[in-house]
């Protein structure tokens, strides 16, 4: 499999999930909310990762892989790495409190609807950056 497919699929996964998040939203799930958007960021980036011909990491945040390979994006997309590696970064802050809570953390009454609309608008951003990179095929 080449790093063009795996790219392409990467981001049709991104983009099937982005329609999870508001039906996740209009039922109050925020944690859920969170999560699935770290997901759908991971995904998203890691296409770029490779589209670009690099191999992503098999970790969560690779906001730091992108603003050190940024020669390699197009320059309309050059100067957005920096705020989809905050995105990134945030998101993966989140990712494991959101889905499983803490000792003193309840995921579901620890975020509010204001996290859901941040989180949702941040998996845009990165899935709207991330069609300018990777060109998926319409099905």
């Amino acid at each position: 499999m080449t790093n063009e497919a795996l790219a392409q699929s990467y981001l049709r996964k991104a983009l099937d999930r982005l329609d999870v998040l508001d039906l996740l939203m209009g039922k109050g799930a925020y944690s859920d909310v969170v999560r699935e958007a770290q997901e759908i960021v991971e995904l998203a980036l890691k296409a770029m990762l490779r589209e670009v011909g690099v191999e992503p990491p098999k970790w969560h945040d690779v906001g730091s892989i992108l603003k050190d390979e940024r020669r390699r994006f197009p320059p309309d997309v050059q100067g957005e790495l920096d705020e989809l590696a905050r995105i990134s970064e945030w998101l993966r802050a989140e990712r494991e409190v959101s889905f499983y809570g803490d000792e003193d953390v309840v995921p579901t009454e620890a975020y509010d609807e204001d996290d859901g609309s941040r989180a949702i608008a941040d998996a845009r951003r990165v899935v709207a950056c991330a069609r300018r990179v990777v060109r998926v095929p319409v099905s």
